[in-house]
This record gives C-alpha cells, structure tokens and sequence, in this order.
C-alpha cells in the first residue's frame, strides 16, 4: 500500500497550516531521482530551499512537487520575484500569503488549480 503516514500528511496539506516540508534526500527519494538532480532543480531555478529545523537543513515545500517533478509553472514566478529582489526565504512566504482575491487563496493554491498567469501578474506587481 503507498499510503504510508508521509505520503498521506504531504497528500493532505491545507494552505492555512502553512507547508508541508521535504529534505533534499526526500525529494530525491520521491521523483527517483539522484540528490545531484534535486540540486540541479535549485540551482536552475526550478525549485526554491529554505534551511529549517535544529538542524538547519534545506527543505521545500511539497506543495512545490508534482508527480513528475518540480511544477513548471513555478519556474517563471520564482524567476520574477528573484529579479525583483526577493529572497527564497521570502518567496515561500510569499507562495504561502493568504490572498482571498486568488482561487484556491494563495499564490501555491492558485497555480496548483491552473491560474498561474494571474499568479504570475501578482509577482510582477510585487517586484517592482
């Protein structure tokens, strides 16, 4: 059975409780890939790390996560909100940000329920 309890918790996450958080090793577990890959994604910009916990250990946001991999919609907006000055600590927050006006009430929310373009318009107002 693959409802094993961090399939189910990462399957289950609610924008108002904040992210759910993946190591690198756990993305690469997850997509099957090698951890050299899951830095590849960083280092294009497909994905976006914060360091968390105790140990200060780089994670990303499930939420970031597709089946296949990084969502690609995500790539463009990281792109903008990077050219603007934002930080990857503050683009979390950022993807994360109630916003009642966005379907699904987040920036994540939104793209994962197709309305990057809007999502995409917010982030160009954002880095001006």
């Amino acid at each position: 059975m693959n409802d094993t309890p961090e399939n189910v918790a990462a399957s289950e996450p609610t924008e108002s409780s904040g992210p759910v958080w993946l190591t690198l090793p756990d993305i690469a577990e997850q997509l099957g890939v090698r951890i050299t890959q899951v830095h590849r994604m960083l280092k294009d910009g497909e994905l976006v790390a914060v360091r968390r916990g105790e140990r200060n250990v780089l994670s990303v946001p499930q939420e970031f996560i597709g089946e296949d991999g990084p969502l690609p919609e995500l790539r463009g907006t990281f792109t903008v909100l990077h050219d603007g000055g934002f930080t990857d600590e503050e683009i979390v927050e950022w993807m994360f940000a109630r916003d009642d006006r966005l379907v699904g009430g987040t920036p994540i929310g939104a793209i994962r329920q197709g309305a990057k373009t809007e999502v995409r318009r917010r982030a160009m107002e954002e880095a001006l």
